[in-house]
């Protein structure tokens, strides 16, 4: 998918287009396989991990902005690999059945999509309508899965924010998406060369032109835009 589409998805996505919010689901659906194969025997059957990836990819879409300055799949990965990791980590401090943990699953990605479109929480009678679970169905799973969720969960009731704990973190300092970049962005620099590097760099970071950076580094524009064109392709490789 190219740029200009992902911008046009995520733009509907955020006005409330469903239709888009699931396509780029449905595009990424090979970058989420890719992410989840890196924590496969580990005691979780494959479908489960993708499951929680694609509630990363539904986060990643509905908080993802334009002006972070990266592309949308470097916002991405940061995210479903937290999601699977809090998966990982807070399951199995209670064991409880497999029908509990589909339905907190259902719930957690009809709560997510209610906040999105609705910018407040649903009740219980509305996720029972929208799952097609009883309202002790919802209220069982909800509570069970209370701790693993806790970062999530609506806070500062009396000054009427709605926000979530990691929301208010975000408002705050701004820092929770640029650490992500940061780290992620490391990642992928380290995979290039010291030429690549400076070109990637100076490029995205230091918004110099094609001839600009053939200046600097003693090439041709011409020898810049064939580099250029083919460090992305490898990154996309490595990403998708």
């Amino acid at each position: 998918m190219s740029k200009i589409d992902i911008q046009i998805l995520l733009k509907r996505a955020h006005n409330g287009d469903k239709a888009s919010r699931n396509q780029i689901l449905i595009d990424n659906t090979g970058l989420i396989w890719s992410i989840v194969k890196r924590f496969l025997n580990r005691g979780h059957e494959s479908e489960d991990l993708f499951q929680i990836g694609c509630i990363g990819m539904l986060k990643a879409i509905d908080r993802f902005d334009s002006g972070f300055h990266v592309a949308f799949s470097t916002y991405a990965v940061p995210m479903i690999t937290g999601e699977i990791r809090r998966f990982l980590r807070d399951d199995g401090i209670i064991k409880i059945s497999r029908t509990i943990k589909e339905n907190q699953k259902l719930i957690f990605e009809q709560r997510e999509q209610y906040i999105s479109k609705n910018h407040a929480e649903p009740t219980i009678e509305q996720l029972s309508s929208v799952c097609r679970l009883s309202k002790e169905e919802i209220i069982t799973a909800m509570e069970a899965a209370r701790e693993v969720e806790s970062i999530d969960k609506e806070m500062d009731y009396t000054e009427g924010s709605g926000q979530t704990l990691i929301e208010k973190i975000e408002d705050t300092n701004n820092m929770h998406n640029a650490v992500l970049n940061r780290i992620f962005m490391r990642q992928i620099l380290d995979m290039l060369d010291e030429k690549q590097q400076k070109i990637i760099i100076m490029r995205y970071y230091q918004n110099k032109t094609q001839s600009e950076v053939a200046h600097l580094l003693g090439m041709s524009q011409v020898q810049v835009s064939r580099m250029e064109k083919k460090i992305l392709n490898y990154l996309r490789e490595q990403i998708t």
